[in-house]
């Protein structure tokens, strides 16, 4: 679990850029106790109330699953995630039209925009899918009701520490930039901005990086959901 918690795509590519020796001692806690100090006192009472809310919902109180409307509820939402997966990485990849003042400034709100089409695109869809296990069976209402829970405790948490990676980037925006200056001054040629966005340049480099940075976020938000929809799609099975 501990090197899975900190081998995702994001945290890889931001570690190259910003190495933090004490990065490596925290992520060798104890992962409970590293969860713990995203839970307060309040968060820790409302978890309990979800923890009895889920032991009430019991088979005896399971309804039928409607063979017509749930027969192809693992595919419709296997669907319904690959289509928000690539219409957010679609979003992405594309060709921001930025303007030429060869600054972060335009990126950094580019970057927020992404993010808003991401919590707002990836909301809606955690809520259809919990809604959909919801109707299934005790054990995925159990699991929809368990992730309703824990992301109202986490979703602060996360909301504090995804602007992070913008602040990372405009550090890696300045370090490209310097260390393009410096070769320049070096060489002695002459610098001419309208080719900085040209294949093999700082800037197109910069742009790669930053397109890498938010597709590994979008897999990072989007880890919840795919849980739910391969535990969704296990255990319909059962009943068909």
């Amino acid at each position: 679990m501990r090197s899975n918690l900190a081998n995702s795509a994001l945290v890889r590519i931001l570690a190259q850029w910003t190495p933090a020796p004490e990065a490596a001692e925290q992520a060798t806690a104890d992962i409970v106790e590293r969860l713990g100090e995203w839970v307060s006192a309040f968060d820790a009472i409302e978890l309990h109330a979800a923890q009895q809310s889920i032991r009430a919902i019991t088979k005896a109180a399971e309804t039928p699953l409607r063979a017509k409307g749930l027969r192809r509820a693992p595919a419709d939402l296997c669907a319904d995630f690959d289509r928000a997966r690539m219409t957010l990485a679609r979003a992405i990849s594309l060709e921001a039209a930025l303007p030429n003042e060869f600054t972060y400034a335009p990126y950094k709100r580019r970057h927020f925009e992404l993010q808003r089409q991401m919590d707002q695109l990836i909301g809606v869809l955690r809520d259809h899918v919990r809604e959909v296990l919801s109707g299934a069976s005790a054990a995925l209402r159990q699991l929809a009701t368990l992730d309703a829970a824990l992301q109202k405790v986490t979703a602060p948490r996360e909301q504090a520490l995804l602007p992070v990676a913008a602040a990372l980037l405009e550090r890696r925006f300045e370090q490209l930039r310097k260390a393009h200056v410096k070769d320049m001054q070096a060489s002695a040629q002459e610098d001419d901005p309208a080719t900085w966005r040209k294949p093999g340049r700082w800037l197109h480099a910069f742009e790669i990086e930053w397109r890498q940075v938010l597709l590994a976020e979008l897999e990072v938000r989007l880890e919840p959901i795919a849980a739910l929809v391969e535990a969704g799609g296990c255990e319909l099975k059962n009943y068909q």
